[in-house]
């Protein structure tokens, strides 16, 4: 029987390290070419990720921006919305957020919110829910008619991987912010919210804008998995640009002289410290 690595899985099933490495940077490759073709057809590119908290969407959604423009690509993740946002029509806030032509924008949560922790925690009525699942549909139906690609990805994981995720953040001074209490409410809550998104599914996974779930037991290999479906699904092609030469660097010009050091302030070198090196001049 394989041995099992802490997620569970058995660890000849997992891909080494190099070859995660290797697809991904292709994978990232291609990305590239999607953002080029883009913009240059203005197109207009909406990915949303949904799912359980560490589920993984933030470890994809960063590897998929790694190497775009940010003027390009954009990462829409909303804050709780404001007593001013809260008397507004419901998709309002998430309408300004949608991408011109040539933009493509990754939503880190939705308007998805209302079908998962707004239903399980109660934060919208009965009727706002109801409303919410009716009108869904319609609202992603137009954006789909007017020209928008319309992508909804759902991270799937399971609760023995997730608590051993939220363990791992404890204790971890870079992760720690990851927890909060409603990530920490959402362990007694597991079967809520997973009648809460089997209902979203039901509403929502249409033909116009169907859901793909990602299996992320394994974070490497949702990422691989979910980038690899998402380019397939894109109807991108190399554009014509034009090749950069770098030019010859000119002769040095006559008379310039660089200001003495001590006019600017410099940065300590706090690398001397690791070097162990006290006696450079910090």
């Amino acid at each position: 029987m394989a041995k099992k690595d802490k997620q569970g899985k058995g660890a000849k099933d997992k891909i080494s390290n190099d070859v995660y490495e290797a697809e991904l940077f292709r994978l990232q490759a291609e990305l590239v070419k999607v953002q080029q073709w883009v913009r240059h057809t203005g197109a207009r590119v909406v990915v949303i990720f949904e799912g359980r908290d560490a589920a993984g969407k933030g470890g994809t959604i960063k590897r998929i921006s790694e190497y775009l423009s940010p003027r390009i690509v954009r990462i829409a993740a909303l804050p709780t919305p404001t007593e001013r946002e809260k008397g507004q029509w419901y998709y309002q806030r998430y309408v300004s957020h949608l991408p011109a032509a040539g933009e493509i924008v990754l939503f880190d949560r939705s308007w998805y919110n209302r079908a998962g922790v707004e239903r399980v925690m109660g934060f919208c009525t009965p009727q706002e829910y109801s409303r919410f699942m009716r009108q869904t549909p319609i609202f992603e139906q137009m954006l789909v008619e007017d020209g928008v690609l319309l992508r909804k990805y759902w991270f799937s994981v399971s609760d023995e991987e997730q608590l051993r995720r939220f363990r791992s953040r404890l204790n971890d001074p870079v992760r720690q912010w990851k927890l909060s209490p409603m990530d920490l409410e959402s362990i007694s809550r597991w079967e809520d919210y997973s009648r809460a998104k089997d209902e979203m599914l039901v509403h929502t996974d249409v033909p116009t804008s169907p859901w793909y779930i990602v299996e992320s037991d394994v974070k490497k290999h949702a990422r691989l998995n979910m980038m690899a479906h998402l380019l397939s699904t894109i109807p991108y092609e190399d554009v014509p640009h034009e090749e950069v030469h770098l030019p010859d660097r000119p002769a040095a010009s006559s008379g310039y002289e660089r200001p003495p050091r001590e006019l600017s302030t410099y940065v300590p070198d706090h690398v001397a410290q690791l070097r162990g090196d006290p006696e450079r001049d910090l």
